[in-house]
Order: structure tokens, then sequence, then C-alpha cells
């Protein structure tokens, strides 16, 4: 199942995010909405009633939005607690057994809450898609049940810039097809990046033979 968090923070406008559900979520799939916080504001915007709404509410503003949802649905925590409105969201995701996650939200604001989200990709458990409103952001991994590679097909504009990082503790290896710098047999290590790459005609792939990856394109408006 999917889920898909709407978090505080910079998100995309209101239609591209109508535009991104359209294309990438399949129809007959189940997904459910989760709102972290003022994450309700922004799937609220886009038409989308959350079925589960989570966080200490402290930005949110107009709470009486509240009202208009089931008792049930609405998990109020304290400020005071050690978890992130958002890291609440996913773990909750986790917890109705999405296997699928999204993020939408979380763009600009503070250093500390963008580490922190970026943070959850590095987790055994992790977030396969994060949505700014400036990045769209996918973790991309090798196949770890049958030992194998996996491709990931990406479609962009013709000379998108697109950035590739490391993640997790591992080996990591990958190769692609469409980039004007391949990622065929790099040496990656901690710390290591492919920063600046170029989607020469658009449309390109990463096939992963070991580890994680995460991949930074721009919207694809």
């Amino acid at each position: 199942m999917l889920g898909i968090i709407f978090t505080g923070g910079h998100a995309p406008d209101t239609q591209i995010i109508k535009h991104i559900i359209e294309k990438d979520v399949k129809k007959d799939d189940k997904t459910l909405f989760i709102a972290a916080d003022s994450g309700l504001l922004t799937a609220l915007s886009a038409e989308i009633k959350p079925d589960w709404i989570i966080g200490d509410m402290d930005s949110l503003g107009d709470t009486s939005l509240l009202s208009s949802f089931p008792s049930e649905s609405v998990i109020c925590h304290e400020q005071n607690k050690d978890y992130s409105d958002t890291e609440l969201a996913f773990s909750l995701a986790i917890e109705k057994n999405c296997d699928d996650v999204w993020i939408i939200g979380g763009g600009g604001g503070r250093i500390d809450h963008l580490f922190g989200i970026r943070s959850l990709m590095e987790r055994n458990i992790f977030p396969n898609r994060w949505i700014t409103d400036t990045a769209d952001i996918h973790c991309i991994e090798a196949d770890k049940e049958q030992s194998d590679s996996k491709k990931y097909y990406f479609n962009s504009k013709k000379e998108a810039v697109v950035s590739v990082f490391p993640l997790g503790e591992s080996l990591w290896d990958a190769k692609s097809e469409g980039l004007k710098w391949t990622l065929d047999e790099l040496s990656w290590d901690r710390g290591f990046y492919g920063l600046s790459n170029v989607a020469v005609e658009g449309d390109f792939s990463i096939t992963v033979l070991l580890g994680r990856f995460m991949v930074i394109l721009p919207f694809n408006k």
C-alpha cells in the first residue's frame, strides 16, 4: 500500500501535487493519506482529505479544522516530544502496512528539519520519495530479497540536472543509461556523490547493483 505524507514546510504548488498524484498513483491501488501538523493545509489545498492527522499541531494555526475529522483519526502529541511530526507520520504509515511511502512538503525553512527528513532515508525502513517545492527526490536500492540488481526509470526534461548520493550502510554500485556522465564502475564511498549530472535527452535509468542511492531531480512540469 502507498502512504502519502503531507508535512509542513514548502511544498509544490497545488496543481503540481494534483498532477503528480494523478500521474504516478496507480488507480487500483489503495493509498493512505496522512497529514503531519500543518501538512493538513497542503493536503486540503490539493483537495485531499487525509485518513490520519498526526503531530503536536503547533504550526497548524487554525486547529478548528480538526473538528471536521473523526476524533479517532486525529492523533495529538505534546510539543515536548522526542520525534518530529514528519517522523511520527512516517512511523504511522509503516504501522498501517504501507510498503511505499512518499513525503510531500518539508522544503525550505529550518535546515535541521531538512536534515531530519534526509536522515530518515538512511534507515533500514525509509521513505521512497520526497517531494519539495524545488525537487523530486527518490530513494532507490538493489533488490534485497532477491540479492539482485534493480533498474529504475526516470522521466525528466531534456538536459535536466540530476544528482546522486549514496545512502545507508553498505557497499554501493550502480550503472546508468541516459546520463551525460555514466555511473558505471564509479568507486562510491561515504561522502562521495555525483553532483549536477545531466539527463541528456530527458528519460534515463539507473540500475542499482549494490546498496541504496538518493536521486535528486527537478520537477517534470
